[in-house]
């Protein structure tokens, strides 16, 4: 009696918007391995998925399956570990798991590009003729030749004739043809880093106790590194990724910003004797998948770079490091909205290995881990190398009315810390030259046609910007209701340095947004320019507070501080402390002391009394016992369901049956807040809404969310609305 064996099924995430993977039956050869790409025929396009599981049977009749076209890979892109965090990512943040599987992969991998490198040699052939013998009719060819049979049996690499003769692929055809010079394929061979260690400062107690701490960790341990800044985190980070590296591991370090990556790497490579692999969005796709193939390979010892570098592969991870834990940078805010810092903690974890969250200014969420003791809190409460902290003081805005943003207590600041030698830095986290185009004569304000937002003026290329969608037109100098004059209103970081200018003569301003850096190159130079103190006057948004150490800076004035004082977010006070914090924290990390000058037209308000005499740790005491009454993060889980739509009743549609999903599953814990217009109701032509979903069990809220994703899906009435789900949201409006 003969038995039918059941034919082997692929189940492949692919590349779509759709909660699930698909079932396809294997390609002819050997079976593609599971974390391995295969090429599959999806409705009337062929798209690139990844093999996470294999099985014998399918939901759907096994006539109705498709067969895959074919493999891609010899061997799995994706180990077990990457693909573990790859579905952990899916269900907790409710995305398509084609969509993460594709987010962990560099994009020449996402477009079917092969894994690895063929290095091209150009040969001369026994048979070459003598170059003599074609300079009259091929004299290209001629020349050719002649370097190939100079070069001998070694050969010229392919990329090295590409730049030094271009179009010399259309020169070799005949040569080729007629044998007389070869071109040999060979893998790319891969060299390991080898560090070459430079002994670095001395520690100081603190910064010996936290090294201590860490090294002497068995398996997982979160440490929450809260030093202040130019206490010398970078220090304990560059003795920890050592002691890793010498125990023949690799280490992860994520950065928030693509600013902060040359300026790490280069210390890395100064200390470690290797240039570390770097990850972020200013490579070209040719340098991420050779960083990416070479930590996943492991001869990338030490891999540096933001957000999306925390899903490389990564075989011998032995230590990850999160610095400037805080920033919202770690946050995707579009598609698959993660957190890189929690899935740092996540993957750690996993993989039984220390994490070290690095930040002068804690969130509350990891404060309050380390009040529950979950995580461990390491203190660096000095500045290393003896320096003072900065002396921070109120300017009254009521006393002191500025000019162009500029009160004369600072001013007068400026002139004395320029003439001391000193350097001064202006922080206002508004670019553009004013926020406001108003008609003195009607009050009409220029406003965007797409969004429901006033544009900016941006007076350098005598144009309106809308910050939200993108869009431009010429600057108005008439009103078009009245033909009244048009006026500048407030201050943006263009219309600061001009004032600078006007008012310091002959001083080096550098400003410091993503304006004045779009140029590829930019922020490097100009934060050069800064570090060695051939800038006097530094002017610019957030760019400026993250990380930077500025040995001449010896005074910080903080423009515009009451932007974030009554926020709607109820994380406002706490971001506003960090900002002030982290940019106050660039004065006086040197010999000279720093002081800090804060214009504000508020200051008996409590926030900055508390921030002033109890630092960033008074502030977020306050705010800790705030959330704890009104069980609010970190007390609670939140999720913002956000649906957009050319219709707004489209959009409220679909979270009105969010709503009626949720509250099907009647759970105790949860609240359902909810659906109301987005402050910011229309954005580039379409209408939005928002749904809030609270619980103090966040067992409960997933559990919800896995219901509402579901019932979103299926309903054909969703599909008028683009709608997404974002857990543990940075931003509520």
């Amino acid at each position: 009696m003969s038995s039918s064996r059941k034919p082997l099924i692929l189940q492949i995430a692919v590349n779509v918007p759709l909660a699930r993977t698909f079932d396809y039956l294997a390609p002819d050869g050997p079976v593609p391995a599971i974390g391995s790409r295969v090429r599959v025929p999806f409705g009337r396009r062929h798209e690139t998925g990844i093999v996470v599981g294999h099985a014998s049977e399918s939901a759907f009749a096994g006539g109705r399956l498709r067969r895959a076209s074919r493999a891609l890979d010899d061997e799995p892109l994706l180990g077990e570990e990457d693909l573990a965090l790859v579905r952990f990512t899916s269900d907790y943040y409710h995305h398509p798991i084609g969509e993460v599987a594709a987010l962990a992969l560099p994009v020449a991998l996402r477009h079917g590009k092969p894994l690895a490198t063929a290095a091209e040699t150009v040969r001369a052939t026994p048979a070459a003729p003598e170059p003599g013998e074609l300079t009259r009719r091929a004299p290209k060819q001629a020349a050719l030749l002649a370097r190939l049979l100079e070069a001998g049996d070694t050969g010229i690499a392919a990329d090295v004739l590409t730049e030094d003769v271009p179009g010399w692929r259309r020169t070799a055809r005949p040569l080729i043809d007629k044998r007389a010079i070869r071109i040999d394929v060979t893998r790319a061979a891969e060299r390991a880093d080898e560090p070459a260690f430079i002994h670095g400062p001395e520690l100081n107690s603190d910064q010996r106790r936290a090294v201590t701490a860490v090294s002497t960790a068995a398996g997982f341990t979160a440490f929450v590194l809260d030093g202040v800044t130019g206490s010398g985190k970078t220090e304990v980070y560059l003795q920890l990724i050592e002691a890793t590296l010498n125990a023949g591991h690799q280490v992860l370090v994520l950065v928030p910003e693509i600013g902060l990556t040359p300026q790490l790497v280069r210390r890395f490579e100064h200390r470690l004797g290797f240039r570390p692999a770097a990850m972020h969005s200013s490579l070209t796709d040719n340098e991420r998948l050779s960083a990416w193939r070479r930590a996943r390979s492991g001869a990338a010892r030490l891999l540096v770079g933001t957000r999306s570098a925390v899903f490389t592969p990564m075989p011998n991870l032995g230590l990850v490091i999160v610095d400037e834990e805080h920033d919202h940078s770690f946050k995707q805010q579009e598609g698959l909205r993660y957190s890189a810092r929690d899935l740092a903690i996540v993957r750690a974890k996993r993989r039984d290995v220390p994490v070290i969250l690095g930040s002068a200014t804690p969130t509350l969420e990891l404060l309050k881990h380390c009040e529950d003791g979950s995580y461990t809190r390491l203190v660096l409460p000095q500045r290393a190398g003896g320096a003072s902290p900065p002396r921070l003081c109120l300017v009254d805005l009521n006393r002191h009315p500025p000019t162009e943003g500029l009160a004369a207590p600072l001013e007068t600041a400026i002139d004395e810390h320029l003439a001391d030698g000193g350097q001064a830095l202006l922080f206002l986290n508004r670019r553009g030259f004013a926020p406001t185009l108003i008609c003195t004569n009607c009050a009409h304000i220029a406003g965007c046609k797409r969004c429901d937002s006033r544009m900016t003026v941006h007076a350098g290329r005598s144009e309106l910007r809308c910050h939200h969608c993108g869009a431009t037109r010429p600057l108005d100098t008439r009103c078009p209701e009245c033909t009244g004059n048009m006026r500048a209103l407030g201050e943006g970081t263009e219309r600061l340095e001009q004032r600078l200018a006007e008012r310091f003569p002959g001083k080096r301003i550098v400003r410091i947004d993503s304006d004045s850096m779009a140029r590829k190159g930019a922020i490097d130079e100009a934060l050069d320019l800064a570090t060695r103190g051939e800038a006097d006057i530094l002017v610019g948004t957030q760019m400026l507070s993250k990380g930077h150490h500025f040995p001449k800076l010896t005074l910080v004035g903080i423009v515009n501080a009451d932007q974030g004082l009554f926020g709607s977010d109820f994380r406002s006070d706490e971001r506003l402390a960090q900002s002030i914090v982290q940019v106050a924290g660039r004065a006086g990390r040197e010999e000279k002391p720093g002081q800090v000058m804060i214009q504000t037209a508020f200051p008996e308000h409590r926030f900055w009394q508390r921030l002033i005499h109890g630092g960033y740790s008074g502030v977020a005491a306050d705010a800790l016992s705030e959330r704890r009454a009104s069980c609010w993060p970190p007390y609670s889980r939140l999720a913002l369901l956000r649906a957009s739509a050319h219709k707004r009743d489209d959009a409220a549609a679909c979270l009105e049956a969010a709503r009626a999903a949720a509250l099907e599953l009647s759970l105790p814990e949860l609240r359902v807040l909810g659906p109301v217009d987005a402050p910011l109701l229309k954005k580039a032509g379409r209408f939005r809404v928002q749904l809030l979903l609270e619980s103090s069990d966040r067992a409960s809220l997933h559990r919800a969310l896995a219901h509402v994703r579901q019932s979103l899906e299926d309903r054909p009435a969703a599909r008028r609305a683009r709608w997404s789900i974002d857990v543990d949201p940075v931003q509520l409006f």
